[in-house]
């Protein structure tokens, strides 16, 4: 199974030439999932080759434009391309009515459905989840209602190996053996043991998404020991009383949080447009999370290989 991390943006709330506003791509297995989506996103999408028809769940941080103003624009492009299958989007109080009357308002009528799950960004709960993966708030403290997003995926079943598997198993038995179960004779002794046709499943893997949010204690049993966490961190650390005031991090104290939290990798992003190069947010970061890198539009990071270098 797939597990892996596209980033599309990097960038906070002034636009540069060289950054695009918030926006990241996880597949896992074959489905889509998009986690925010400033302006510009169905562009990345397109020059990272980004199959749009596997997206399938949208989720929105919160209502800061930087965070959601392309996704009225990747509606519309979707619907002219003739999309049919359902789409959910996950976002705060107000996002289904700001597309609705933008929908509305633009004569746009939709060849799809839009199924509109309004988030609770005060607590942590389980949000959603399907075959492959659950989806988990985190309470976030920014100027607006804001909540970050933990996914996990699902328990892995067992591998078959192939060299000594049973040709006359049927689908049932195949079934049952990934489970981890044995096959019965119909006497109820044992036809074939699970341990001596199986191979134990792999790790599952996780990933938490920490948009806009002042440093914030609480989230770390949330994230604890994931395997890669996003945490913006848009200021050095020596503008820590900017970031207070603005409801944003810095660069330690998004360090802090995977450090305390004791995830196997760090990725910060969300840089201010003061910043002309990043050398100093992940150098600082190191001094205290060694294992951290910089969010890097159109970088793929395949998180069950998230513990090396990608």
């Amino acid at each position: 199974m797939s597990f892996q991390l596209t980033i599309l943006g990097t960038g906070s709330a002034s636009p540069v030439l060289t950054r695009n506003p918030t926006a990241h791509h996880l597949q896992i297995e074959q489905e889509g999932y998009l986690i925010d989506c400033g302006e510009n996103t169905q562009h990345q999408l397109l020059l990272f080759k980004i199959r749009t028809t596997k997206l399938k769940y949208i989720f929105i941080s919160h209502l800061h434009g930087d965070h959601f103003f392309g996704l009225i624009g990747l509606l519309s492009t979707l619907n002219m391309h003739r999309r049919i299958d359902d789409l959910c989007i996950f976002g705060p109080k107000g996002l289904s009515e700001i597309i609705t009357l933008q929908l509305k308002y633009s004569d746009t009528r939709l060849n799809f459905n839009i199924k509109f799950i309004e988030t609770d960004t005060e607590k942590s709960y389980l949000l959603f989840e399907n075959e492959y993966v659950s989806v988990t708030t985190i309470p976030l403290v920014h100027r607006v209602p804001c909540c970050g997003f933990l996914f996990r995926e699902k328990k892995r079943k067992r591998k078959i190996v192939k060299e000594t598997k049973p040709n006359d198993l049927d689908f049932e038995e195949i079934k049952a053996l990934k489970d981890g179960r044995d096959i019965l004779n119909p006497d109820g002794s044992i036809k074939y043991k699970n341990e001596d046709y199986t191979l134990p499943s792999t790790k599952s893997c996780s990933y938490a998404f920490c948009s806009d949010t002042q440093y914030y204690e609480p989230i770390i049993d949330i994230v604890k020991n994931v395997d890669v966490l996003y945490h913006e961190a848009t200021f050095l650390h020596e503008l820590m009383p900017r970031a207070t005031q603005t409801f944003h991090a810095t660069t330690k104290q998004a360090a802090t949080i995977a450090k305390k939290a004791k995830v196997g990798k760090l990725i910060i992003g969300h840089y201010s447009s003061r910043y002309k190069t990043l050398d100093a947010h992940l150098a600082e970061a190191r001094e205290v999370f060694q294992n951290t890198y910089l969010a890097v539009e159109g970088e793929v990071h395949k998180i069950r290989d998230s513990k090396a270098k990608d």
